[in-house]
């Protein structure tokens, strides 16, 4: 039984350390509050009640963010689409500071070569202050426009703020925009172009816009 206690100790332990070393906030909220349940648990069994009486209000502290991030994910109230020129210099320092990541996940996309060949449309995505993703379309005429980028910070990419751009404003139709497509490549989320409204249509994604 001894044994038995200790193994769960050391999984609630394990678990809460693990958990800061996660870049996604839901991941890391999911983790740690599962590692305090799990200590308050063993705290309480073997009656160290100082540790048990702070994991339970870390457990407590969870429960309030989880709550509160997963009913903010989809307020307009909370996100904001801001549109920018594509040679915005504070555009372009997000990109340079991100390029990495970007480059990781669109290895095609090159920040600074966004406007060589004609308009481009460019938003960063808010979440209060903070800057959580980008977006870049290419304007290829008759209201169609070719996303070039669609990046998250890696903290929120359990939530999904491309939908700010795509479904929940009306900056794409102010820009002219009846009509956004992507190139299938195999590093797309195809689950999070659903949640959208992308479909398929040969060898594109495409997404119509409501007037």
């Amino acid at each position: 039984m001894q044994t038995v206690l200790e193994a769960i100790g050391w999984i609630g332990s394990i678990l809460i350390v693990w958990s800061l070393t996660q870049a996604r906030v839901l991941r890391f909220r999911w983790m740690n509050f599962a590692g305090s349940v799990v200590a308050t648990a063993y705290n309480g069994i073997i009656g160290i009640w100082p540790f048990f009486a702070m994991n339970f209000a870390i457990a407590l502290i969870n429960v309030y963010w989880l709550v509160r991030l997963y009913r903010e994910r989809h307020d307009d109230s909370k996100y904001q689409v801001i549109p920018l020129d594509p040679e915005d210099p504070y555009l372009l320092h997000v990109l340079a500071v991100h390029a990495k990541d970007i480059a990781a996940h669109q290895p095609d996309f090159a920040a600074r070569a966004m406007n060589r060949d004609g308009r481009r449309a460019t938003y960063l995505v808010t979440y209060g202050d903070e800057v959580v993703g980008a977006v870049a379309i290419r304007d290829e005429g008759a209201g169609v426009g070719l996303v070039e980028l669609d990046w998250v910070k890696p903290r929120f990419r359990d939530f999904t703020p491309g939908e700010f751009v795509f479904r929940r404003s009306s900056v794409l139709t102010d820009a002219g925009f009846t009509r956004v497509e992507i190139e299938t490549r195999e590093e797309l989320d195809r689950e999070y172009l659903r949640k959208v409204g992308f479909h398929t249509e040969r060898t594109r994604w495409v997404l119509d816009l409501a007037a």
